[in-house]
C-alpha cells in the first residue's frame, strides 16, 4: 500500500499564505493534513472539495498554526482532484485552487460467513430499525463543533492483534456487500476497551449491525467508534478522558465471535483509523 509520508509541499497562495502537506497524493480512504501558518489580515474559512467544504481550525497545541483534516471518501477513483482554500483578506472573500492525486489503496477481499438474518434482513420492523440507527449515527458525524478536546496524542483502544484492517472489501455468504469501515482487533469477551483520546460520548447503544456501540466526539469534526461491545460503563453526554475505560468487548450486532470494530470519521466520512490517529499524532500534535 503506498502512503503520502513524502516531502513537504508549499503551495503559495496570491495572499502570502502557504499551505503546506506532505503530498498532493492521498489514497482512498485516507486523510490529507494541511497547515496553514497565522498570517495578518487572514482568516481561513474552509477547504472545498466538489460539493463539500470541511473547515480550517486553529491548531489545538500551537496558537500559530491552523488546520485542515481532508478526508479521501473509500468510494472515490483515482483521479486528479481540484480543491480550494477559501479565506478572508481584508474582509474579501478570496480562494486559492489547486490540486491533489487521488490514487488506489489496492484494498484486499475477505469472506464471511454469518446469520442470512444480518446480511439480507426482510423484517420490516427491523429494516426500519436500520434505517432509524443509519440516520441517528449520520446526524451525529456531520455535527461539527468548533471546540476540540484533543490536548495530548491519541492511543490505540486495547493493545491486540488486528484481524481485519480498513478497507477490506466484505463478501457475506459469497455476495460483496461492501467494505471493512474501520479495524478488527482481537478480544476475547469481557475485555476492557479504552477511549483513544478525550472527548464527549455522542451516543451508547446497542444496534443491530454494530451490536453495543459508543460513539466519541473529539470536537471540530474528528469522532472515534467502538463496536459490538457486551458492556457500557459510561453513558451519552459524559466527558471522557484519554485511557478511561468505555466498556466490555463483545460479540453483539453482525460478527462472527468476541472482537472489537475500531472506526473513525471526519466531518461524516468515514477513514483508516490507523492512518488518522499517525498523522494527528505525527503532524497535528507533534511534540506533545
Amino acid at each position: 500500500m503506498r502512503y503520502f509520508f513524502l516531502v513537504i509541499l508549499l503551495i503559495n497562495s496570491l495572499a502570502a499564505f502557504n499551505v503546506e502537506m506532505k503530498s498532493a497524493e492521498v489514497a482512498n480512504g485516507k486523510t490529507l493534513f494541511l497547515e496553514f501558518p497565522e498570517e495578518k489580515g487572514i482568516t481561513y474559512l474552509d477547504v472545498a472539495f466538489e460539493k463539500k467544504k470541511f473547515k480550517i481550525f486553529k491548531n489545538p497545541v500551537n496558537e500559530k498554526k491552523y488546520y485542515c483534516l481532508f478526508p479521501v471518501s473509500y468510494y472515490d477513483k483515482p483521479s486528479k482532484k481540484k480543491i480550494k482554500v477559501e479565506y478572508l483578506n481584508a474582509a474579501k472573500k478570496l480562494q486559492k485552487e489547486f490540486s491533489i492525486q487521488v490514487i488506489d489503496a489496492k484494498y484486499k477481499k475477505e469472506k464471511i460467513n454469518v446469520s442470512s438474518a444480518k446480511v439480507n434482513p426482510r423484517a420490516p420492523k427491523v429494516k426500519k430499525r436500520i434505517s432509524k440507527e443509519y440516520n441517528e449515527a449520520m446526524k451525529i458525524y456531520h455535527s461539527v463543533s468548533d471546540k476540540s478536546y484533543i490536548k495530548q496524542k491519541f492511543i490505540l483502544p486495547l493493545e491486540s492483534n488486528i484481524t481485519s484492517a480498513f478497507g477490506t472489501a466484505r463478501v457475506y455468504n459469497g455476495s460483496l456487500k461492501g467494505y471493512h469501515s474501520g479495524t478488527d482487533f482481537r478480544a476475547k469477551m469481557g475485555t476492557p476497551i479504552k477511549a483513544a483520546n478525550d472527548g464527549k460520548v455522542a451516543l451508547v447503544k446497542k444496534r443491530f449491525y454494530s451490536g453495543g456501540t459508543v460513539l466519541i466526539d473529539h470536537g471540530e469534526g474528528v469522532y472515534t467508534c467502538y463496536f459490538h461491545m457486551s458492556k457500557f460503563n459510561v453513558k451519552k453526554g459524559d466527558f471522557v478522558k484519554r485511557g478511561q475505560i468505555l466498556g466490555l468487548s463483545g460479540k453483539s450486532g453482525r460478527v462472527t465471535g468476541p472482537h472489537l470494530h475500531f472506526s473513525a470519521r471526519i466531518s461524516g466520512v468515514q477513514v483508516d483509523p490507523l492512518q488518522l490517529i499517525s498523522l494527528l499524532n505525527n503532524d497535528l500534535l507533534k511534540g506533545k
